[in-house]
């Protein structure tokens, strides 16, 4: 802290003249700086032909040069993708087995996803889900994460040729459950509910699994399907974009096209009632710096209306024998004398000889 140029040494021991404080901030995670994507808003971005064999992006429609998320699908013996006869392999497969890869154990890669077999009453009583949703958030978005349990994310599908729409919203279970310790950070589980608030717990149905350091949600094919299939004379057909009849989950088990089945996803999140609903966090750490001005200190200025005169006299009489300053301004240094930070304080500080202030500093990062 320097007026006049004085400067005070800091004792920077931690609790002594410095505090260092680790805390999560949230906000929205959107683009546009909101926490909801609707259905009426929500776009498919233009990829390229070859991104589009793996995955899309979804946008907003008022800021469409930015990517929110990025939608894919997976299936473990390459359904729904183009395998050319079986002269190479399928896209979906290789999706499938890159997320095995990044998401699971390096003993259980080869295994696959067990999701739906966690709940009781699972689309798969038994075994591996073969198919599989993914649903990845932009870095920059996501900061150092997406936030737990403050999250929604609402699909809209028909249940068969005959009916009309149904409702399914997804959430976690962290604020009943305990994360479950992976190579890709906790995992929790993605369960019936919204905002963190479970409606059925992952004992009885598990849709999927939530990495929020990887900004990654993996979701059950078969879970999904279960609960909206659509039109069963769209199974086979390569999907398109918002389309009516292709807003379901029943997917091909065909190999011989991009059939393009990840836009499922997408187009369940365009119909009415769909939305995702999603906070960034961000670990801040805080250092905070008190700077003591004692009753000896900073009581006189530099500043050339202070005094008056040859003899450099105070200019107001009244200071004499204990001048008044007023602090405006805080300024750091380190050892090799080089400013590093500045503050301006909101209103000036009165200060003299029986006055002592502590000022802190709190600097973020």
């Amino acid at each position: 802290m320097a007026i006049a140029g004085t400067h005070i040494a800091l004792n920077t021991s931690e609790g002594e003249d410095k505090i260092t404080i680790q805390e999560k901030v949230t906000s929205a995670y959107f683009s546009d700086g909101s926490t909801e994507l609707l259905a009426a808003n929500i776009i498919s971005e233009s990829l390229s032909d070859t991104n589009e064999t793996y995955f899309f992006g979804i946008a907003n429609s008022s800021t469409t040069t930015t990517t929110e998320f990025d939608v894919a699908y997976g299936h473990v013996d390459g359904n729904g993708g183009d395998d050319d006869s079986d002269a190479v392999k399928s896209p979906t497969s290789a999706v499938y087995k890159q997320f095995a890869n990044l998401l699971l154990p390096a003993n259980e890669v080869t295994g696959g996803f067990f999701i739906s077999s966690n709940g009781s009453s699972g689309a798969i009583a038994s075994g591996k889900d073969s198919e599989i949703y993914t649903v990845v958030g932009t870095r920059s978005n996501m900061k150092d994460r997406l936030n737990k349990k403050n999250w929604t994310i609402a699909l809209t599908g028909s249940i068969s040729d005959e009916t009309g729409a149904t409702l399914l919203e997804l959430t976690d279970d962290s604020v009943n459950d305990a994360p479950t310790a992976t190579p890709a950070g906790n995992r929790f589980n993605i369960v019936s509910g919204s905002d963190g608030t479970v409606v059925v717990a992952s004992t009885v149905k598990t849709y999927g699994f939530f990495y929020p350091d990887q900004g990654v949600m993996v979701f059950s094919g078969a879970e999904l399907s279960a609960s909206m299939p659509g039109a069963h004379i769209s199974k086979n057909s390569v999907v398109v974009f918002n389309s009516g009849s292709q807003k379901g989950f029943g997917a091909t088990t065909s190999q011989d096209a991009n059939y393009k089945s990840a836009l499922r996803f997408v187009n369940c999140l365009t119909t009415t009632g769909g939305k995702l609903k999603f906070r960034d966090e961000e670990d801040q750490i805080s250092t905070q710096y008190f700077c003591r001005a004692k009753a000896g200190h900073f009581n006189f200025s530099n500043n050339p209306t202070f005094v008056s005169g040859s003899q450099n006299e105070l200019r107001h009489s009244s200071m004499k024998g204990n001048p008044n300053t007023a602090i405006t301004q805080v300024q750091l240094y380190n050892s090799g004398g080089d400013m590093v930070a500045v503050g301006n304080l909101s209103t000036p500080l009165s200060k003299n000889f029986s006055k002592e202030a502590t000022i802190k500093v709190k600097l973020t990062y």
